[in-house]
């Protein structure tokens, strides 16, 4: 398992601290000596936020070499929120749809996969306290902003949060290469969560075993499994224009 503890609270990058600025998270901005985006710095002049105009080295510094665009912010801690609140938001919508990360461990495929569920329209995204790669900066570039828009709610447990899905109606879709349902004959009817597994293990056994459903995307070339993020954006697509 890895140890995920890269979690600072930095956000690079000329969109995803647009977004950051939009809104009114960040809390400080470096920008490079020079630097002449005036959108940026209209709006972290709007933000009255404390602005440093700093070295290359400097920004590359507070990004781990990331590339920052000559834009690097201080955010407030990121906000998770609570599953039963994203329940009751998602039973509001015409078809509610939550997305379960099982122990997903690269940010960048965490990052990509928030991006596809702000694009489809998830109503929040559930995953794991341990094991799992939290909302780092990472992450953060990596969703292009999509971070700002979409709730994600961290458990202890995936199986206990699963049956919180069920007992308020949710039917639980599991993509894994172990199902004998091809993904594009599900119809999804009824409020929708789907479950995408880690990048070298898949899915937890006990999950599988509490799934309604148990999905796989038939490959026909020579690999057997897609990337996580990819295999995402492909359900995802699927579910939201059934």
């Amino acid at each position: 398992m890895q140890d995920f503890k890269n979690n600072q609270n930095i956000v690079y990058g000329r969109i995803p601290a647009l977004n950051t600025l939009e809104n009114h998270k960040a809390t400080k901005a470096f920008v490079q000596k020079g630097f002449s985006d005036e959108r940026v710095l209209s709006e972290i002049k709007k933000a009255r936020i404390p602005l440093a105009y700093v070295d290359i080295a400097k920004l590359d510094e507070l990004s781990s070499k990331g590339n920052h665009q000559g834009v690097v912010l201080e955010v407030k801690p990121f906000e998770y929120s609570d599953l039963t609140s994203i329940i009751n938001i998602s039973k509001k919508k015409e078809h509610p749809l939550i997305l379960i990360l099982d122990e997903i461990e690269d940010p960048h495929n965490f990052g990509a996969i928030i991006r596809s569920a702000d694009a489809f329209g998830v109503d929040g995204i559930v995953i794991k306290k341990q094991n799992q790669v939290p909302v780092t900066m990472t992450v953060s570039k990596v969703s292009t902003g999509a971070i700002e828009f979409v709730r994600i709610a961290q458990v202890a447990n995936l199986s206990i949060a699963i049956e919180k899905l069920k007992e308020n109606g949710y039917w639980i879709y599991s993509a894994d290469g172990s199902g004998n349902d091809d993904y594009q004959n599900i119809k999804y009817d009824g409020p929708v969560a789907l479950v995408v597994g880690s990048e070298g293990r898949g899915i937890s056994r006990l999950v599988l075993k509490n799934s309604d459903f148990i999905i796989k995307i038939p490959m026909s070339g020579h690999v057997n499994s897609l990337n996580v993020s990819v295999a995402t954006g492909i359900l995802l697509s699927r579910i939201r224009n059934k």
